[in-house]
């Protein structure tokens, strides 16, 4: 049981994370941004991504959904390595 959960939690996080690389690539495009599947998404990611605007963009490009991938990567082999514990 506790596998399915730590297995389900994962999916998860994967699923949240190519939500995120999706975000990002909406905003290449100026008129994506303005779609219903776009605020959808935007709803989904904003909260998460604001907690990592204290890191400034260099030359114009924002490497904060990089850091916020890395925790997403950080807190699932977190889960992993608490499930091969118990």
């Amino acid at each position: 049981m506790f596998a399915y959960l730590i297995w389900c939690l994962n999916w998860l996080i994967n699923a949240y994370i190519l939500l995120i690389v999706v975000w990002c690539l909406l905003s290449w495009f100026p008129m994506a941004r303005e779609t219903r599947l776009s605020e959808i998404i935007n709803r989904l990611v904003e909260p998460y991504m604001h907690w990592f605007d204290f890191i400034p963009p260099l030359g114009g490009i924002s490497f904060s959904p990089v850091v916020a991938i890395i925790v997403l990567y950080l807190m699932q082999d977190g889960l992993t390595f608490l499930a091969h514990l118990i």
